[in-house]
């Protein structure tokens, strides 16, 4: 309760600078799936302010974060969030443009140190953390002309990937509230996926970035070590963590990476930019960038994988292919040896936090010991933390050890790519769909990346049936960071795999959209059955009631919904529980099946009414004109169905 009212101070803090400007605001812009270069023209033209911007942008949060599917994607708004835009707007009119971030509202992870505002990592511990001034990416994104919206939630100090904190609670999967957004950096993935704001930054330890990105159908880099400094962001290893943005589209990433990246002096790790000039994403884009490419399939990393997923990004690389990349297999059957005990994360994070804690002025607490003892963490950290707590000395033999597995990794999995001529390996950014809330995700890919520092990047590959996006992760040399955005960028030219979440739509006068009833008679044989559906996209609910009449006709056998189509594979059940699990196939699925997808009423049953969860077929079949209302009678197998037709 007091995060949202946190949230909502924030927000109504706003509401008096908004309201002066209403009077002249034109039809607000559609923010929606809005780019950054979309918002940049509409800028320019004078269409919108960045005020206004903010409005919309704070009016969406306020449908759908913690209303509507209730995401929980944000631990606090930033009060100063109109006035800075005012201040932007201010800079536009006298002809005083900063670049492409101009007066555009981005939201931060909240392991990001923010000058004016606390940082907190999703620890209730650190909820009243204040740090003395803006960390290093922070800064760059402010002398851009960024509005930092508001702070996104995280798992908990980002020790994990399924984003549940004891400040911001369980951030959820627009795509599937019932599921995960994955982590640690959750809750930019889902808010970025939901627009409610443009672009996003989060952290990258083991994943952090690509598994929200593939897991909400959104672009994410994790760069080469050393291009953006580490100053400012709350640590989990100083040896694996790094930041950057996600994103809608690869433009809007490349924008991003730009402001992001360069020397900071104050982070030795950076030095590698000291001498020579950073990288530049926006200027590397071509959608030619396939075509002589050389892309390795990486069989380890396909192994225990889902089956549509393995589908799924197998036609990512042979879309590749037709763009005109070469494409190989690269087997390694010594890659578990490789990969073993080269992770430092649970080795340095003790001795980072206290580090960090300590430039932090009154910090509430000053290490993990201190966390633990006050019972300050969620219950699902316990464990995690408590063997963090464990680690007796920073500079111990193991840790050394790993470090160099860790070197050891880099160069031999350079040596492939060299010795291949291979542009990148790809293969699927996480090997399972997201987890349901509560449960634990498997199938994560995040460590080759994270433990050799090389870059590589998540790109949406497409969906599963479900409807849960699917991303393919692309890894290359060090410092081939901009190739591998110009790759992604020509894999995007190739066709639309980004499909907004039906459960945040277009607002209607700033408030959710309110589905009203469609009206469903079916008669035959002396029965007719009214039936009225409700679609709340938003909810991701089916509501139905339904009443039959007869005038002496056959009795009802049932009243139920069926869907037609399909087609394609899917993945389910082919047994009950068994031992070791439940045992599941992948099959093909004809054009013409159809099957029920709810039974409504029951023999001799007159009324009924319910709902149940509105599935992603269900939803697609309604808008492609393949759901019916199914009436089955006493004289016979054969129903009488009418189509669930669209208001």
């Amino acid at each position: 309760m007091k995060i949202r009212a946190m949230m909502m101070a924030g927000m109504l803090s706003v509401a008096p600078t908004l309201g002066a400007q209403t009077a002249t605001a034109r039809a607000p812009m559609e923010l929606t799936e809005a780019s950054i270069t979309d918002v940049q023209a509409a800028l320019t033209a004078g269409r919108i302010s960045s005020v206004q911007l903010v409005r919309q942008y704070l009016a969406r949060i306020a449908a759908y974060d913690h209303a509507g599917p209730e995401l929980n994607s944000l631990i606090r708004i930033n009060p100063k969030a109109s006035a800075e835009a005012a201040v932007l707007d201010a800079e536009r009119k006298a002809g005083k443009v900063r670049g492409p971030m101009h007066g555009i509202p981005v939201i931060i992870k909240d392991n990001y140190d923010t000058g004016d505002m606390p940082t907190s990592a999703g620890s209730l511990a650190m909820a009243t953390s204040q740090p003395a001034r803006d960390g290093f990416v922070v800064k760059k994104l402010r002398d851009a002309g960024a509005i930092i919206l508001g702070k996104s939630n995280l798992h908990e100090l980002a020790a994990g990937i399924t984003s549940i904190s004891s400040l911001g609670g369980q951030t959820r999967n627009p795509y599937d509230p019932t599921r995960c957004p994955g982590g640690s950096s959750g809750g930019t993935g889902a808010a970025i996926a939901a627009s409610f704001a443009t672009v996003g930054w989060g952290s990258d330890t083991c994943g952090s970035i690509r598994i929200p990105s593939a897991f909400n159908a959104l672009v994410g880099l994790r760069p080469t070590q050393g291009l953006v400094s580490r100053r400012g962001i709350v640590p989990l290893s100083h040896t694996q963590d790094i930041g950057g943005p996600l994103a809608r589209t690869v433009t809007d990433l490349a924008i991003a990476l730009d402001v992001s990246v360069g020397y900071d002096s104050e982070d030795a790790v950076t030095s590698v930019l000291r001498e020579k000039p950073a990288p530049k994403f926006m200027a590397s884009l071509d959608k030619n960038a396939l075509r002589g490419a050389r892309i390795g399939v990486f069989l380890p990393y396909f192994r225990d994988t889902d089956s549509e997923i393995a589908d799924t990004v197998r036609a990512a690389i042979a879309a590749m292919r037709a763009q005109g990349a070469t494409v190989i297999d690269v087997p390694m059957a010594e890659f578990d040896t490789l990969m073993a005990n080269t992770s430092v994360i649970n080795l340095e994070t003790k001795f980072d936090l206290i580090d960090y804690l300590r430039t932090v002025p009154n910090a509430p607490v000053k290490s993990m010991r201190d966390i633990l003892d006050r019972g300050l963490y969620d219950r699902q950290l316990e464990v995690r933390f408590r063997v963090i707590d464990t680690v007796l000395n920073a500079d111990s033999q193991q840790h050394r050890t790993a470090l160099a597995r860790q070197s050891a990794l880099r160069a031999r999995m350079e040596r492939i790519l060299d010795s291949l001529s291979l542009d990148a390996i790809a293969y699927p950014t996480v090997r399972q769909k997201p987890t349901l809330v509560g449960e634990v995700q498997n199938g994560s890919t995040c460590n080759l990346g994270a433990q050799s520092g090389l870059p590589s990047i998540s790109v949406p590959a497409g969906f599963a049936g479900d409807g849960l996006p699917i991303g393919i992760e692309l890894l290359g040399k060090g410092f081939t960071d901009t190739r591998l955005v110009a790759m992604a960028y020509a894999f995007e030219q190739s066709g639309a795999r980004r499909v907004a979440p039906s459960t945040t739509p277009a607002l209607i006068a700033a408030k959710a959209p309110v589905s009203a009833p469609i009206v469903v008679v079916t008669r035959a044989r002396g029965l007719v059955a009214t039936t009225r559906i409700t679609l709340d996209r938003v909810h991701s609910v089916l509501r139905w009631s339904a009443t039959v009449q007869n005038s002496g006709g056959a009795p009802l056998s049932a009243l139920v919904l069926r869907r037609t189509g399909d087609a394609g594979r899917i993945s389910g059940p082919i047994s009950g529980a068994v031992v070791g699990g439940t045992t599941t196939a992948s099959i093909a699925i004809p054009a013409g099946a159809s099957r029920v997808s709810a039974r409504l009423l029951g023999p001799g049953q007159t009324a009924g009414s319910g709902s149940f969860p509105l599935t992603y077929a269900d939803r697609v079949a309604f808008e492609s004109g393949r759901l019916t209302v199914a009436m089955y009678t006493g004289a016979g197998v054969e129903p009488v169905e009418v189509k669930v037709g669209q208001r």
